[in-house]
């Protein structure tokens, strides 16, 4: 574990794909972003890539409300899938 400052507003998820993207590994374990609870945030990557992770944390401002659940995962909830739904449904 890495520790950083810890951004003004996290968002794990989003911080994961950002650091992914930018071709720093790091696992989609919800373990691998963790809040210290004393102001820093600690992650799940190697030692080479902190020098790729810096900016990438400075810049984080993740969203704090929890993007709207598409069809699909709303039919994952109930243990259907589309195609369940759809010969359900006779289509």
């Amino acid at each position: 574990m890495i520790q950083f400052k810890l951004p003004e507003n996290l968002n794990g998820t989003e911080l994961r794909k950002e650091l992914n993207d930018a071709g720093v590994s790091i696992s989609d374990d919800f373990m691998s972003v963790r809040d210290d609870g004393y102001g820093n945030l600690l992650l799940d990557i190697e030692d080479a890539d902190k020098a790729k992770a810096i900016p990438i944390v400075a810049a984080h401002n993740g969203t704090t409300v929890a993007p709207e659940p598409t069809l699909t995962d709303k039919l994952a909830a109930a243990g259907l899938t589309v195609d369940e739904l759809k010969e359900a449904l006779g289509l």
